[in-house]
């Protein structure tokens, strides 16, 4: 049944009382559909269907639920169907919620979650937003290296219902980590072995306070489920686990992309998002952007007497100044996409450096035949505007110029940004193309005066 026909029904069943089928429709789903689907409902039906779900699948479908849709929730719960909640969620999710929720709604929250979880809750919230901390779950098993399998099966049946991940268990001695060991390895092993002879001691783990998009790149690099977090005393503090990994990726990757069209971030989805809110993500930056070309004003008005004497110059400014633009886009797209993936650090500036220069020649030179061509063939002979050799070899080598700048800029300027700590994403197209466009002007009427003796 498709998403549209479902909400329908579910409205319908509402609407009839039918609550024996709603009850039947709403069980057969996993909760990732389901906490979308419920988002979509309309606001007056949300208690209610929520309050049909059993109390496991509530909870999970409640962490895939946007942030304005569980503080609707949480609103309309009673203190103990709140406890209930709390009590079947993972700590991490919580964690999450609280830091999305008004200060109202985060002091009900904490008042309704046990002594415990309240303590844990607190620890997690000291991390930095953007560090391991801030993601990880405390909910992990955790096994003394003297026990043997027996006990270590003995002791994930008792506490694994609890944890969020049970496939690799973390083996310490007191409190420090000392390995990891999967299920695969226990089932395998006899039941009188001591975990420590048959644990993986080359472990790799995080440091509590490091950036989490370092962190989720780690999951790519070692093709890992969960990544350990440690203290400074090598003590384990908590795990990562992958959907936690993705969830960072996708929020990165979303922060970059509108950084490189010049947006300001959200956490809202675009539909929920009202025009007035989008208004205000994207007008700084047009203005900025808008006030920023004025340098290619004044530069054209500088060369106003040029400019009068060849007028035809004037009509090929917009395809320079778009081809370089372009060209510097390439680069600083192709650039900070290294940096995000971990390709390219701040030491491999010169490698890149040779590699976008030599690609650049390439380009240019490419550019520069197919420009002088462009202009005889297209706008000489078929549009009949009067250009003359000596203006066709200034339009060509001001492409070739234009394109070997713009290279460099475009590659240089995402790495110089991630060395100054700022986010490279910031220097992408629209900060690119405005230096681009006035480096190509100083190019183009600088060999224009000097060919054409202005």
């Amino acid at each position: 049944m498709e998403k549209e026909e479902l909400l329908a029904r579910i409205g319908q069943l509402v609407d009839s009382r039918s609550f024996k089928e709603l009850r039947e429709i709403l069980n057969d789903m996993n909760p990732p559909d389901l906490g979308e689907l419920i988002c979509e409902l309309e606001h007056t039906k949300i208690p209610l269907v929520f309050r049909f779900l059993p109390k496991d699948l509530a909870g999970d479908a409640f962490s895939y639920m946007d942030s304005e849709t569980q503080e609707f929730l949480i609103k309309s719960f009673s203190d103990v169907e709140l406890k209930e909640i709390i009590n079947n969620l993972w700590l991490d999710d919580t964690v999450d919620i609280i830091e999305e929720m008004p200060a109202n709604v985060v002091a009900r929250i904490l008042k309704a979650a046990p002594a415990g979880v309240r303590r844990q809750i607190n620890e997690l919230l000291k991390y930095p937003e953007d560090s391991a901390g801030s993601v990880m779950t405390v909910e992990y098993v955790s096994l003394s290296e003297d026990l043997t399998v027996e006990q270590c099966f003995e002791k994930i049946r008792r506490e694994g219902i609890n944890k969020e991940t049970v496939y690799t268990c973390y083996v310490t001695n007191r409190r420090r980590l000392v390995g990891t060991v999967s299920v695969k390895d226990l089932l395998l092993a006899d039941s009188n072995e001591q975990v420590f002879k048959i644990m993986e001691t080359n472990v790799v783990s995080v440091d509590a306070y490091e950036d989490k998009e370092i962190v989720a790149q780690m999951f790519s690099k070692y093709d890992i489920l969960a990544l350990p977090v440690v203290d400074k005393e090598q003590r384990i503090v908590g795990i990562v686990t992958v959907d936690d990994a993705m969830d960072v990726m996708e929020e990165e990757a979303t922060e970059d992309i509108e950084r490189m069209a010049a947006i300001t971030s959200t956490d809202k989805p675009y539909l929920k998002t009202g025009v007035f809110n989008i208004w205000k993500t994207r007008i700084p930056w047009l203005m900025l952007l808008m006030l920023s070309a004025t340098f290619t004003g004044v530069i054209i008005n500088s060369f106003e007497k040029a400019l009068s004497v060849f007028p035809v110059l004037i009509s090929f400014i917009p395809m320079l100044m778009g081809t370089g633009g372009n060209a510097g886009g390439q680069s600083s797209a192709t650039v900070i996409r290294g940096i995000a993936v971990g390709e390219i650090e701040l030491r491999d500036i010169l490698k890149v450096l040779w590699k976008e220069l030599r690609v650049a020649v390439l380009c240019g030179v490419t550019l520069a035949i197919s420009g002088f061509a462009k202009v005889y063939f297209i706008d000489n002979l078929l549009l009949k505007i009067d250009v003359s050799y000596l203006e066709m070899w200034v339009i060509s080598l001001t492409l070739m110029v234009t394109v070997f700048v713009a290279k460099i800029v475009g590659c240089a300027l995402p790495i110089l940004a991630r060395a100054v700590k700022l986010d490279p994403a910031v220097m992408a197209s629209p900060f690119i193309t405005t230096i681009v466009d006035v480096i190509s002007l100083i190019v183009y009427f600088f060999i224009a005066m000097n060919i054409l003796t202005i």
